[in-house]
């Protein structure tokens, strides 16, 4: 018998935070500085994968190294900070998280100064135990590790947890926490 989900880990970018249109035009700012082709939305949904890098190396058709990826990775945060005002959540986000009738919580991949005050500004931070975003300097690793860090500190165990997310990473993440 399956044991039952009592907790819920929210993704934020492209979950409960519809920003996809930013995000691929962040993207598509990053890859122009350097020369390289734009990206649709479509294409961006299919190709995207972390660690971020290896997305920006496919695209670009070439290699990308730290210092490459340090500068794209700057010039896309730029880019999605100076547009964030524009984004809303998903239509239907607070009904999805007043419904679930277990704990929540919130683990992004975004940068934790930037993402805790989003969220508290959006006026869910009462809804989630625990909110948690990356605590370095460059974004673009894998979630799982994230993940694992996160539950821990909730003291859970992924097999009594559900994470909703919009990307490979996320399932990923679920299944590297059991």
């Amino acid at each position: 018998m399956t044991p039952a989900r009592s907790h819920l880990v929210w993704d934020w970018n492209g979950t409960l935070l519809n920003d996809l249109s930013l995000v691929v035009a962040a993207t598509n700012a990053a890859f122009a500085s350097v020369g390289g082709p734009s990206v649709t939305a479509d294409e961006h949904r299919v190709r995207f994968r972390r660690p971020v890098a290896e997305y920006y190396a496919d695209v670009l058709g070439q290699a990308v190294d730290d210092e490459a990826f340090g500068r794209l990775d700057r010039i896309f945060h730029e880019a999605y900070r100076n547009g964030l005002t524009t984004c809303e959540l998903a239509a239907d986000a607070r009904t999805a998280m007043q419904t679930w009738p277990g704990s929540q919580s919130l683990l992004s991949m975004w940068f934790h100064d930037e993402l805790v005050p989003t969220v508290h500004g959006f006026g869910l931070t009462g809804n989630f135990l625990r909110v948690d975003g990356l605590r370095g300097e460059l974004g673009g690793g894998r979630k799982a590790e994230s993940l694992q860090k996160h539950l821990a500190e909730l003291g859970l165990e992924g097999s009594s947890v559900v994470l909703v997310g919009d990307s490979i990473d996320d399932a990923d993440a679920a299944v590297a926490v059991g």
